[in-house]
């Protein structure tokens, strides 16, 4: 791993010294604030890597609150106790303890990044996840003479932790974010930022390749540099046929790398990100973050003259078509071995609900509407959380009682789903459901957005596959008609997909890597209302097919 300040150093196949969560206070927008950060710093030290390299990191947590990490979109082949999710694949680590992770990056390259898995701890620990192809590879595009990382982030005026823990006692929505932020920096289009906003070099002439991570919390953004074509050629580590665009849209958990040719007037161009907001009539963030991608040779201010870089046109913060068009434009480079003869069949339901409160439950705690508490669900099921045991570890073991395997393939009742939903559907059923899956059983989800309370864009996110996106598309969807719009030629390989607002995605792949694998919404918020499934995946033949013996350091609960 490349780190100027070598902190965090991880050696091919070998050890290499600790990440240490820690709290640090934190000074944007004139507030210092403490909260937790990996080292000290917000974001998280880049941990650089190739196509190949096998990591051992040790996680250390010096700080007052648990946390696990995970390491979005890896694979993570047979090596499920590393993945991370808290409860799914293993215990938090409690203050004082300590966990390693050892995994291997095999057949991935591009971007991809690590961050908290464990309440809204992610809101200041995460990272990039750079991965160059093998040693004596190359890129399928000509090498850019740069490289750079833009990591999109939320910034909130009081502790993240607190701010979830509030809305779970009051049963309502979260405080929205105070500020957008680009590499930890919310730029100088707000209070108290003008000194620290984040500067990408370059210069006349250069064509650079530009990653950028969407690790929101809770928001769609919209992403754009002034005066500039983006090309993207890569998402989720994955390579793509590249197209040419102003404006790229990533939902909380997604990768895109763009190329960016440097043939502007040498000056400082604004590199700006605000909210998509899908779901009609919530509360959004909507400030909008900047960066300032300066040429070297562009010329000073004159003393004493402030001189704004110039401000890229950004979509409306509704403008879905904007959003549907930078998603549906994905392809592979090449024809894909996509997954055909279908052993598992399922649809999914994904979206909000209200849970009506006791009639002896004070006001305090039932703050959404009509006194309610909000939830979310798949498939009318409100995924929960273990407590005493991983079901990783629960489904290793043996041990009984700690999850069913009967989340359903299918809603329980058919519905309109998009449409004017019986409020007798608003209210799904809790519990820690997982669906079974053998292992080399090739798997087809729609996955379909509803209209419960409020219709909203959702990133899902499946661990340890990626998967194949063959179509999306609004409304509910019909079989008898939409499956001539799949894509089985070309279709694009990702690790989170956009589920329309009001609409359906449908996803394949392969059973092919044994452990418990939580599909949920990225937006933290929808998480912990329980958007949410697992799919436990049992073990081939053979040694490459079957999950590793837990590691002796694993946390217990």
């Amino acid at each position: 791993m490349k780190s100027s300040k070598r902190d965090w150093i991880t050696q091919r196949d070998g050890y290499g010294e600790s990440p240490l969560v820690q709290e640090t206070k934190v000074t944007r927008l004139c507030k210092t604030q403490t909260v937790m950060t990996v080292n000290g710093q917000l974001p998280g030290p880049t941990l650089e890597v190739n196509n190949g390299d096998s990591l051992v990191i040790n996680v250390v947590n010096r700080a007052k609150d648990n946390v696990t990490i995970h390491w979005h979109g890896v694979r993570q082949i047979t090596t499920a106790w590393a993945d991370g999710p808290e409860f799914i694949t293993q215990c938090p680590i409690r203050p004082g303890g300590s966990y390693t992770y050892r995994f291997t990056i095999s057949g991935q390259e591009g971007t991809l990044w690590w961050h908290a898995h464990s309440s809204w701890v992610r809101a200041t620990v995460y990272g990039a996840l750079v991965i160059r192809p093998k040693l004596g590879d190359s890129y399928p595009f000509p090498k850019p003479t740069r490289d750079s990382v833009v990591i999109l982030g939320e910034w909130w005026n009081a502790n993240p932790l607190d701010v979830i823990r509030q809305a779970m006692r009051t049963g309502g929505a979260p405080n929205i974010s105070d500020a957008y932020t680009i590499n930890g920096q919310p730029g100088d289009l707000y209070n108290c930022s003008s000194k620290e906003t984040t500067i990408v070099p370059v210069d006349s002439g250069e064509t650079n390749l530009i990653r950028v991570i969407n690790s929101a919390l809770n928001q769609q953004l919209f992403v754009s540099i002034a005066n500039h074509k983006l090309t993207v050629v890569g998402a989720d580590a994955s390579y793509v046929k590249p197209f040419t665009t102003n404006v790229l849209m990533l939902g909380p958990g997604q990768t895109t790398d763009v190329l960016i040719t440097a043939d502007q007037p040498p000056a400082r161009y604004y590199i700006a990100a605000r909210a998509y907001a899908s779901a009609q009539g919530a509360p959004f963030d909507n400030t909008t973050t900047t960066a300032i991608l300066e040429y070297k040779t562009a010329p000073c201010p004159a003393k004493g003259v402030a001189s704004k870089p110039m401000l890229p046109s950004l979509p409306a913060f509704n403008d879905t078509a904007t959003a549907t068009a930078f998603t549906s434009s994905f392809r592979s480079p090449k024809k894909v071995e996509v997954p055909t003869d279908i052993d598992e069949n399922l649809f999914i339901t994904a979206g909000l609900g209200l849970n009506q409160c006791p009639p002896t439950a004070p006001a305090s705690t039932c703050q959404a509407p009509n006194n309610t508490r909000f939830t979310a669900s798949m498939n009318n099921v409100s995924f929960a959380l273990p407590s005493n045991f991983s079901v990783l570890q629960a489904h290793h073991h043996g041990v009984p009682g700690v999850f069913t395997t009967d989340f359903p393939a299918k809603p329980p009742v058919a519905f309109d789903y998009t449409g004017n939903v019986s409020r007798s559907l608003w209210q799904p059923i809790r519990g820690t459901k997982v669906y079974p899956l053998k292992f080399g059983a090739k798997v087809q989800i729609v996955l379909q957005g509803t209209s419960i309370f409020t219709a909203e864009n959702h990133p899902i996110h499946l661990h340890g596959y990626d998967f194949y996106i063959l179509a999306e598309g609004f409304g509910n969807f019909n079989p008898a008609t939409d499956t001539s719009k799949f894509n089985l030629v070309d279709p694009p390989l990702r690790n989170t997909a956009s589920l329309p607002v009001n609409g359906w995605a449908v996803i394949r792949f392969v059973a092919d890597n044994p452990g418990a694998w939580i599909m949920h919404c990225h937006l933290d918020v929808h998480i912990g209302w329980g958007l949410a499934t697992v799919f436990l995946v049992d073990d081939g033949i053979g040694e490459m097919e079957m999950l590793q013996q837990p590691p002796a350091d694993l946390p217990v609960c």
